[in-house]
């Protein structure tokens, strides 16, 4: 055993591993979840993982079994409702809410659930919502039901001290932060609100942003004092209800509702065992049901109607008068098999079980420490606030040994490199994450104003954070996933390579080196489609927009969305070819039988033209024929358009493409290239990167002859050789044969250059190159490989043979 290992079992093996449980947590691995090998899935608050043998069970069930729909009396719907009613049941164990007191009704999820609370409340003008900060969008939402009914809403920051000294050994003070209250209707704030208004109290046993467990205390403190909380509100006086948000808490800790009578708990069931999704639960205090009004009535909701008069009399049990249409019985069947694994393993040890592993990954985090002493990690969430203590996760953001915050998203990109899968930023819960990044309204509009929104790249803006990183654990992680996790965090963002820390430093001293070395040019490369495979050729026209004809065509989907090989890997088995004297552009696949022309004239043209738009770029285009695109469908698998180019209209500004050496922006035209005309590659960089990825196999003992990379993984249009590995970063332009380029500095790799088809025509996706890229040509969040040119046309070019280059021709760098 590993000495981490046993450190960490010193330290918490009480904890770990369901030591008094049917099954170890290896054997549960080893058994359960063959799947995960090799994996590293850390976002358990997002959807935890179902079990194999779960699985196998709810397959065993269906195919023994026979379910009909329960709004019938045969004797297949009779066994559905006997199943449904045990599955009610099993919902109210686990929260310990007597059936006589509560009901279980079955949602679409727990969105759903809480949006049948916000829809059916009893609001009135005199009538308040309060939520805590720290709330998913989803209990934010129901502010929109009371609002739009006069009612007030406004959130609050709850924090509790500890004092000592009484009878029970110690007590708790609270301090509460109103925030401002929020009305759509002006006139009714100048009704005094009655002790006869219903209020609601929304609140999460667990923050899903930083992990935080609330005190369940609040329940009765709301309910039976709750100027305790709403000290001054003109509010204390209605009648509170309390809902508690807990598809985030109750995988670990379901809230005890014998002990904390809450109104309303709504929880989603793949945040528990993985499966099923789709289906979650209100679990609603029968009195408190009972002041719900809902309008809708549907099948199964009602006693009897009548279609031509406004008669209807609805079912009087509190699950058939919510529940809408038929339930999803089968999925309701299946939860059984779930709750079976929390049972056996008792939800008292998976919560120690995942405690141990968040506490340690929250410890070692902590520790972490640049060369200069500088802390790398900031943790989120305050112990100071009014929570029991935390949940199964960790959330957090990186600093660089400069003080510099790294990206969120360059986390993410690099871990799923490693293998970890973890989620990064505000996790759809805006309250939390403005309070621990420190962002202000003025922040958030001006995030949004900057074209930040949820689910984006914008990770970092006016140097700070937008959102957090998150790992989270489940019953079935292990301490394994968690010492991996912390080895890449070390490996990655402490042990830093000088590369990055220090910009180029490969190149220090490179322009006593360009002087003796000779760099001539080795291949040209067009791709007339974006994202099909392109063709090499001996020598070719230059234009405007760069090589000629290059990126000039282009697929969309029938919505609009321009087709990369990024979501139809597919399209790099389109082969392309220009025949510049016929004026032809020939295309293949090996899923079309014929190989399609496609003339430069208007002949396949419709004659038609529109806009599209790329990269915020607008342009405009000519359309084909439907037999063409009907061609390009077959190719790739899925209905799309061939779109060209009008590129003589076209004049763009490239985006702000920044180097160590230099970033400005450049003028220049574009087909439909993402940053520039030209992506350089030297021969000698691929050749020194295969090397590298080799010994990377060779220490991890990989077995099989080492793949040589090839320059046309990175889809270049020019490639160079001569001198030295990574001499391109230095260039600041370059002379080929008598035609001068500007360098725009260095190009940032994605996982396409990890994606490649073998001989048999499959496609393949691995971790290289880009990890190895990612360990020592890292920058800012930026893996960089090659260089974006732009061709600096010169007037006196006036022959066609002055505008052609040529495989052989003498390169020259930094030309003055």
């Amino acid at each position: 055993m590993e000495a981490s290992k046993e450190a960490f079992l010193r330290e918490f093996g009480e904890h770990y591993g369901y030591p008094n449980g049917p099954k170890t947590i290896d054997e549960i691995r080893a058994t359960e979840f063959k799947r995960l090998d090799g994996l590293v899935y850390l976002d358990h608050a997002g959807a935890t993982m179902y079990s194999e043998l779960q699985m196998e069970a709810i397959f065993k069930d269906f195919t023994t079994n026979v379910y009909g729909n329960p709004h019938s009396q045969t004797d297949t719907s009779s066994s559905t409702s006997d199943i449904v009613r045990e599955a009610r049941q099993q919902v109210l164990d686990y929260c310990k809410a007597s059936p006589k007191d509560y009901s279980c009704i079955f949602t679409s999820g727990a969105t759903a659930a809480l949006k049948l609370v916000g829809e059916a409340f009893p609001w009135s003008r005199q009538s308040c919502f309060t939520y805590t900060m720290e709330n998913h969008n989803s209990v934010l939402g129901i502010r929109e039901y009371a609002l739009d009914q006069g009612a007030a809403a406004f959130a609050i920051d709850v924090e509790e001290t500890v004092r000592h000294g009484v009878s029970n050994g110690t007590a708790a003070s609270m301090k509460v932060l109103q925030h401002q209250v929020q009305r759509r209707n002006e006139a009714s704030s100048l009704e005094e609100p009655t002790g006869e208004a219903y209020n609601l109290f929304a609140f999460p046993s667990e923050c899903n942003f930083s992990g935080l467990r609330f005190s369940l205390d609040l329940v009765r403190i709301i309910k039976e004092d709750p100027a305790r909380i709403l000290e001054g509100s003109p509010f204390c006086n209605g009648r509170w209800m309390v809902l508690i948000d807990a598809a985030k808490g109750s995988a670990t800790e379901p809230p005890d509702l014998s002990l904390y009578p809450a109104d309303f708990v709504v929880m989603s069931f793949y945040k528990l065992f993985g499966y099923p999704t789709g289906l979650g639960v209100l679990i609603a205090r029968n009195d408190a049901s009972r002041l719900l009004k809902k309008t809708y009535f549907s099948g199964g909701t009602v006693a009897t109607s009548i279609a031509d008069i406004d008669f209807v009399r609805r079912r009087k049990s509190v699950e058939e008068l919510f529940e809408d249409g038929t339930i999803s019985f089968l999925s309701i069947a299946s939860v059984h098999h779930g709750f079976k694994i929390l049972n056996s393993l008792t939800v008292s040890a998976i919560s120690r079980h995942t405690a141990s592993l968040s506490w340690y990954v929250r410890k070692k985090l902590l520790g972490l420490r640049h060369e200069n002493g500088a802390s790398v990690c900031t943790l989120y969430g305050d112990s100071k606030a009014l929570f029991h203590y935390f949940g199964p996760t960790v959330s957090f953001n990186l600093k660089r040994s400069d003080g510099s915050w790294c990206g969120y998203r360059e986390v993410e990109k690099l871990a799923s490199l490693s293998g970890i899968q973890l989620r990064t930023g505000c996790f759809c819960n805006p309250g939390a994450c403005a309070k621990y990044l420190g962002l202000s309204h003025l922040d958030l509009r001006s995030n949004f104003e900057a074209g930040h929104v949820c689910w984006d790249d914008h990770d970092i803006i006016h140097g700070k954070p937008t959102g957090a990183v998150r790992v989270s654990f489940g019953y079935m992680s292990t301490f394994e996933d968690a010492k991996k996790f912390i080895d890449f965090m070390t490996s990655s963002f402490v042990a830093l390579p000088n590369w990055i820390e220090s910009g180029h430093q490969l190149m220090q001293g490179s322009e006593s080196r360009l002087a003796a070395a000779s760099f001539y040019l080795k291949s040209i490369t067009v791709y007339p489609i974006k994202s099909c495979a392109g063709f090499n050729v001996e020598s070719w026209p230059l234009s405007s927009t760069g090589l000629l004809h290059d990126r000039e065509w282009v697929l969309t989907s029938l919505s609009g969305e321009i087709l990369t090989q990024k979501k139809v890997p597919e399209m790099c088995f389109i082969s392309t070819f220009i025949d510049l004297d016929k004026g032809i552009l020939f295309v293949e696949s090996p899923r079309c039988q014929v190989r399609l022309p496609i003339n430069f004239s208007t002949d396949s043209c419709n004659g038609g033209s529109e806009q599209i738009k790329l990269n915020d770029q607008r342009y405009e285009v000519q359309s084909y024929k439907n037999e063409v695109n009907i061609w390009f469908s077959n190719a790739v698998g899925r209905p799309c358009t061939l779109f060209r180019c009008f590129s003589s209209n076209h004049n763009f500004c490239l985006n702000n493409i920044k180097s160590a050496s230099m970033g400005r922006e450049v003028q220049s035209m574009l087909n439909f290239s993402n940053e520039a005309q030209f992506l350089l590659i030297s021969e000698e960089s691929v050749s020194d990167l295969s090397h590298r990825v080799s010994t990377k196999d060779v220490q991890k003992g990989a077995c099989g002859a080492a793949s040589q990379i090839s320059p046309m993984r990175f889809r270049p249009n020019i490639v160079v050789s001569g001198g030295e590995p990574y001499a391109e970063d230095g260039w600041k332009n370059l002379k080929i044969g008598n035609k001068y380029f500007t360098s725009l500095g260095g190009c940032n790799r994605c996982q396409m250059i990890n994606i490649v088809h073998d001989e048999a025509g499959l496609l393949q996706k691995s971790n290289e190159p880009l990890a190895t890229l990612a360990s020592y040509r890292r920058m800012k969040g930026k893996i960089f490989f090659g260089i974006l040119l732009k061709y600096e046309r010169s007037e006196p070019e006036r022959r066609d043979g002055d505008l052609w280059l040529q495989v052989g021709q003498d390169v020259h760098p930094n030309i003055s």
